[in-house]
């Protein structure tokens, strides 16, 4: 089962204060161990909402650009893993070590699973699924080659 971990922003991520090395190098090796044990699918940290934006309609159904900062800082997100595990317990243990990691003791990570395309039933045709295969293909290659 697929599950994808989301970092909750703090007040000093949202602030743009960079993570101590410390904090860094404790999270670079349990990614590392996840990657090395075929668990980790992607992973990342974000930047400020400060320097993101949301798409959004207003009152009139008019497309608009909603520039950040936003001011919930709990609702923001600051990085996320997708993982690949047996089961909600091994994600679970894989979530306290990246929390542990991070060195934060104060708020709290997400982990929702990621549905497969069972999930979906009979809405999910053939020809769907075949079009969401050959698209995540494409992704992984633009993945790998933006890395190069």
């Amino acid at each position: 089962m697929r599950y994808m971990m989301i970092f909750k922003a703090s007040e000093e991520s949202e602030a743009g204060e960079l993570p101590s090395q410390e904090s860094l190098t404790a999270m670079g090796l349990v990614m590392a161990e996840m990657a090395e044990k075929g668990v980790l699918l992607a992973g990342d940290g974000l930047l400020p909402s400060s320097m993101g934006f949301r798409l959004g309609f207003d009152d009139d159904k008019q497309r608009r650009v909603i520039d950040g900062p936003f001011t919930e800082t709990k609702e923001l997100i600051a990085g996320f893993c997708l993982i690949e595990v047996a089961s909600r317990e091994e994600a679970i243990e894989w979530g306290w070590r990246c929390v542990a990691a991070d060195g934060r003791t104060d708020g709290e990570l997400e982990i929702r699973p990621v549905p497969t395309a069972d999930y979906f039933g009979d809405n999910y045709t053939s020809e769907a699924r075949d079009r969401n295969e050959d698209t995540f293909q494409k992704a992984a290659e633009n993945l790998q080659n933006s890395n190069t």
